[in-house]
């Protein structure tokens, strides 16, 4: 018998916590985007930690700049950023206010709003592909800097909320290297990612960009 995820939205104190615990526990969560086209869904299946002034890795190791504000909490407000001059990746904000800390949303399922989806993933093969990567989970729910913190814990209509779904038994969660992240954050095991699940993004190493001559 296949079980409906609990559509209980995760109250603040869920992302109160340290980022470590955070992240393994959103594995199975489900996200919910509420569009002007319909509403879309999607099981969360690889995270990364990001751990502020402890993590050369984080936007937030340097301190606190307009752009990554959002960090600084309160808890349960999205972060989103862009880069490469082309891609938006999202973030959910979590430890105690003041602290900078955040989780990449690496990868999902989608769940609800398959067809919405696809529409904004056309280069998708199909539909294991749609979010298989924090720009492509970004593109698929129409996520930009509009909805830079947004809080998915707020008791009013709100377009970005999640949902306790199904959380992952500890024993089905793997973790290792974040993907592309160069220096001395390179080697913090802090990517999570449901074992075997073939949404999830493969890992790249840091390889630097080369400048155009």
């Amino acid at each position: 018998m296949i079980v409906s995820p609990d559509r209980t939205p995760l109250p603040r104190e869920f992302f109160d916590r340290p980022v470590l615990e955070v992240a393994p526990d959103l594995l199975g969560r489900v996200l919910v985007r509420t569009t002007p086209d319909g509403p879309m869904a999607l099981r969360l299946t690889e995270v990364e930690a990001y751990d502020g002034p402890n993590d050369p890795g984080s936007h937030a190791y340097r301190g606190r700049t307009p752009r990554n504000d959002v960090m600084f909490g309160p808890p349960g407000h999205v972060y989103v950023y862009f880069t490469y001059g082309m891609w938006f990746c999202m973030n959910l904000v979590c430890g105690p206010e003041g602290r900078a800390s955040a989780v990449l949303l690496r990868a999902g399922e989608v769940i609800e709003g398959v067809e919405l989806a696809r529409k904004r993933r056309l280069s998708a093969r199909n539909d294991r592909e749609l979010a298989k990567g924090p720009a492509r989970l970004a593109t698929a729910l129409g996520v930009d800097r509009s909805l830079d913190g947004t809080d998915t814990c707020s008791a009013n209509e709100t377009p970005l909320r999640m949902l306790t779904g199904s959380p992952v038994p500890s024993g089905q969660v793997l973790n290792g290297p974040r993907t592309g992240v160069a220096g001395e954050g390179g080697v913090h095991p802090w990517r999570f990612w449901v074992a075997n699940d073939p949404t999830v993004s493969p890992y790249r190493a840091h390889a630097p960009r080369r400048r155009r001559s």
